[in-house]
């Protein structure tokens, strides 16, 4: 199947706009930290420590490209997608490399907004073997939607939204705005730690709403209707999903890393199981891989929720086998005897 005949044909300019973060991503290898059990704690179930005031061995290092925004604009683009991204980055060096990685990997960047004074953001990523995360948002939290952005967003079909900070809210009021526009969001910690008081209004207008299991018990622990819910309850997926579903999104996905991903459109409860990567290299980034490759999957199978787990799934195998969150995505060629 030949790239043009992947776009979606419904006379938008752009098939997926994505807004959120892009980053340059410093990733480090070590082994000197400690795992701890943390079960008793439901929102903090592991945590991984260092002796204190000691210097750390890194293993090794790498320098790669990241941002939930970008992550998932550079997966749409290989899959045959007109896409653009809506990011904001600094007048630096390092804003110069995140966009260069942009273009040459076929994401349009007239959406780009690039602030002066301030620097592009940037992310310090620990894997022991799992993986923290320390952002700097930077320019990332200047983001913000003019009457450019919104003629853009009027000439999409989707905007698909990931970690926002700065201004957010006024960013999710300008989108959600505009009509038949469908949205699917992975809100970032900022959000949750927001609540779900403040969330409600926006997951009720969304196409697709997606979180990780630990996001999802955070944003219904945050509803007081909930807060004192046993653990048996919290960590169970299917419960999770109804009480996300009774918000009003049309569909809700949740993943949970080695146990796969269960969705739930408010008929048929849905479970995709992992697919055994043929190597694990690096888990960053599997979420914007598996969100992006989702969204492609609704459109490639005509709203088929389970051929675009399955897609999502396969998706983060691939991502997982390479350094980064952007070296080891699928492209529509390796999906050409797949559609």
């Amino acid at each position: 199947m030949e790239k043009k005949n992947n776009k979606i044909s419904n006379g938008a300019r752009y098939d997926v706009i994505t807004i959120g973060g892009a980053t340059e991503d410093i990733t480090f290898y070590t082994r000197e930290g400690i795992l701890i059990d943390n079960k008793k704690d439901i929102l903090r179930q592991k945590l991984l420590a260092f002796e204190y005031g000691a210097k750390m061995k890194i293993d090794k290092s790498y320098s790669t490209f990241g941002g939930g925004a970008a992550n998932m604009a550079v997966n749409l683009a290989g899959l045959g997608f007109r896409v653009a991204s809506l990011i904001a980055i600094g007048d630096d060096e390092r804003g110069k490399r995140v966009l260069a990685n942009l273009k040459k990997r076929g994401v349009d960047t007239k959406l780009v907004q690039k602030i002066k004074g301030i620097e592009t953001g940037f992310s310090f990523v620990l894997i022991n073997p799992e993986k923290i995360v320390f952002s700097d948002r930077a320019a990332n939290s200047e983001l913000g939607i003019r009457n450019k952005e919104l003629r853009s967003l009027r000439n999409a079909k989707w905007v698909s939204i990931t970690s926002l900070s700065g201004k957010w809210e006024k960013v999710l009021n300008k989108v959600f705005s505009v009509k038949g526009l469908k949205v699917a969001w992975n809100p970032g910690h900022v959000q949750l730690d927001s609540g779900v008081k403040n969330l409600k209004k926006f997951i009720a207008k969304t196409a697709i709403f997606f979180v990780n299991k630990d996001e999802a018990i955070e944003l219904i622990v945050s509803d007081p209707k909930y807060k004192k819910k046993s653990h048996e309850f919290l960590n169970n997926p299917k419960e999770l999903l109804k009480v996300l579903k009774s918000w009003g999104p049309k569909i809700v996905v949740i993943t949970r890393g080695k146990d796969g991903a269960d969705a739930y459109d408010g008929q048929k409860f849905y479970h995709q199981n992992i697919i055994k990567e043929k190597k694990r290299v690096d888990t960053t980034g599997v979420g914007d891989a598996f969100n992006s490759s989702f969204i492609a999957g609704l459109e490639f199978y005509k709203g088929d929720i389970a051929k675009a787990m399955y897609l999502g799934i396969r998706a983060t195998a691939s991502v997982i086998a390479k350094q980064g969150a952007q070296n080891g995505l699928l492209t529509i060629k390796d999906l050409r005897f797949k559609i």
